[in-house]
């Protein structure tokens, strides 16, 4: 069995065909989708974060919706980027997301990828220390987050108000959250790292790096150096690991309309420049759903991986996306084995 989630974007502008026009659209429909996905079977809604632009931003006010409306789906990010937050304050608002939704949150994490801002993050107020990057900066304050969250005393006593000295731990705790948190990787050395610490492993949409080998190939090698380097490190537990793929099966006219000139062009890995240097960006599955299968039994990152986000297309609106999601669950998952 495979956990099959969807991930969204959260992308709205007034354009011609899109439901989403409005931030306060694609937040609804989101809402509207985690239930609908949920009564389809779906494992898991998640949703990406960004910052000075029409996506999604601020997660877990949409998350806490999100989880008073469902029962049993898992809800979480990919990714939150740490350089913009406060990690006690994430800590707080983690922890009460957590407690509504019954223990179902799933925190995505990282560094974070290139924004729309340049150094977004400092008009936030968080500026790294001289000699520090912002890598650093991210990471420091994953440490601080991930101690708040396991209830470490981080903030003296008043006695005058508790009776007592000592260190004192953010409230409310959510029991378990500190084992549900995920980072996104991007290259196999910050693979390795992610072993190392213990969390998750998100495999990102794209790797900041690029050997020469199909994107799936090279998510593999990540995947066994991640799983290696958590064994090695002697801990406890087999960790979850999830990739992303962009699965567009046309099964009607409407997805024909929609994604059929594209699978008549075919699909192939991209590699292009970023952050100084090649990246690599895996395909897209476009296609009746068995030319789909018969593709994804050659995709070794998917074959490994115990959960697989399908990134949707959020701007064609609920209907649409609840759509897509049957059709994998129906016709694309039992040929795979997920289901």
């Amino acid at each position: 069995m495979k956990r099959i989630g969807f991930l969204s974007f959260g992308h709205y502008q007034p354009v011609p065909g899109s439901q989403a026009r409005t931030a306060g659209d694609a937040l609804l429909q989101t809402i509207d989708l985690a239930q609908a996905a949920e009564d389809l079977g779906i494992d898991g809604a998640y949703v990406r974060v960004h910052h000075f632009a029409p996506q999604f931003a601020s997660p877990f006010p949409l998350l806490a919706a999100m989880a008073a409306r469902t029962s049993r789906i898992e809800l979480g990010t990919g990714v939150i980027d740490m350089r913009y937050e406060n990690p006690l304050y994430m800590a707080e608002e983690a922890a009460i997301t957590d407690l509504i939704s019954n223990g179902r949150l799933q925190l995505g994490i990282s560094r974070g990828s290139p924004e729309t801002a340049l150094r977004g993050y400092e008009a936030f107020g968080y500026v790294p220390a001289e000699g520090s990057s912002d890598a650093d900066d991210a990471r420091a304050r994953t440490a601080i987050f991930r101690a708040a969250i396991s209830g470490v005393g981080l903030a003296e006593a008043n006695p005058q108000m508790t009776g007592r000295s000592g260190l004192l731990a953010i409230a409310p705790q959510s029991p378990g959250l500190s084992e549900r948190i995920w980072w996104g990787a991007g290259t196999r050395k910050t693979a390795k790292w992610v072993g190392e610490q213990g969390m998750n492993l998100m495999s990102s949409t794209l790797l900041t790096e690029d050997t020469g080998v199909p994107f799936g190939d090279l998510q593999a090698e990540q995947i066994a150096i991640y799983r290696q380097a958590f064994t090695d490190a002697g801990h406890e537990g087999t960790p979850r690991v999830s990739v992303s793929r962009s699965i567009l099966p046309i099964v009607n006219d409407l997805d024909r309309a929609y994604f059929g000139r594209e699978a008549a062009a075919g699909s192939h890995d991209q590699v292009g420049h970023l952050d100084g240097g090649l990246a690599r960006f895996g395909k897209s599955y476009v296609g009746e759903p068995a030319e789909i299968v018969q593709q994804l039994h050659t995709d070794a990152a998917v074959l490994d991986a115990d959960t697989v986000l399908v990134t949707i297309p959020n701007q064609l609106g609920v209907d649409y996306n609840a759509h897509l999601l049957e059709t994998i669950v129906q016709q694309i998952a039992p040929g795979l084995g997920w289901r």
